[in-house]
């Protein structure tokens, strides 16, 4: 699951984003200053972290020039100003995106998003195996013990996605972006049918993994290895 650290005095705006980071599926951890925030990153693996610049003890841009000398992690800076002086600090200490507040929690989801894809160094291998059962992107086949199952494009990418992340949360518009596109017109229960079908096809014929609904936020794929 993505681990997101939040850090903020502001006990207001860390539980708002702290709310919508968690329906999205995110692991979130909390801080109230810079000295906390380093304390959780030296023991805990965060995907990206999301800075206040005006905190007591060490302000935003001197954690995140910390954060770059120790951390191959995005940084997304929050503030209250928007004079160019602090934007162009910002990005000299190192950070990857400036948000301005009050802002929408959307485009908070919107930059994180476009962030993680951006620094996913792990390229996706060609085939994916769970004890019996190899997916394999290169030929689009799904093999079951001497069984091929060949699956429609957009089944079979769902569950090649879902397969490369198991046990992460991915929520519909997570999944529709990811599979479909960002110019989809459709809605998110086109998920929800695909989703369907792949439980269909494989329900019987196979327990090395299982897609598992989390209600309220989205899918995980839960599989043995």
């Amino acid at each position: 699951m993505t681990s997101i650290l939040i850090v903020d005095d502001d006990i207001n705006i860390l539980q708002l984003v702290s709310i919508n980071l968690s329906r999205e599926g995110y692991h979130v951890f909390q801080a109230k200053d810079g000295t906390e925030a380093l304390r959780i990153l030296n023991g805990e693996a965060c995907d990206l972290a999301i800075v206040d610049v005006m905190m007591p003890f060490m302000d935003g841009f001197a954690l995140t020039r910390e954060i770059r000398q120790h951390h191959d992690i995005p940084v997304i800076l929050l503030t209250a100003k928007d004079q160019i002086e602090d934007k162009e600090e910002g990005y000299r200490s190192g950070t990857d995106d400036y948000l301005v507040k009050p802002f929408e929690p959307k485009e908070l989801l919107f930059r994180i998003k476009a962030l993680l894809r951006r620094y996913d160094k792990q390229p996706e291998s060609s085939s994916i195996r769970f004890r019996g059962t190899t997916i394999n992107k290169s030929n689009y086949e799904v093999q079951v013990g001497d069984r091929t199952i060949l699956l429609p494009l957009k089944e079979f990418e769902l569950l090649y996605f879902l397969a490369a992340h198991p046990m992460q949360v991915f929520s519909r518009e997570h999944l529709i972006e990811r599979i479909w596109g960002l110019d989809y017109e459709g809605d998110e229960r086109t998920v929800d049918v695909h989703v369907k079908r792949l439980r269909e096809r494989f329900s019987g014929m196979t327990d090395d993994f299982h897609i598992k609904t989390v209600r309220g936020v989205g899918y995980l794929l839960e599989a043995k290895s």
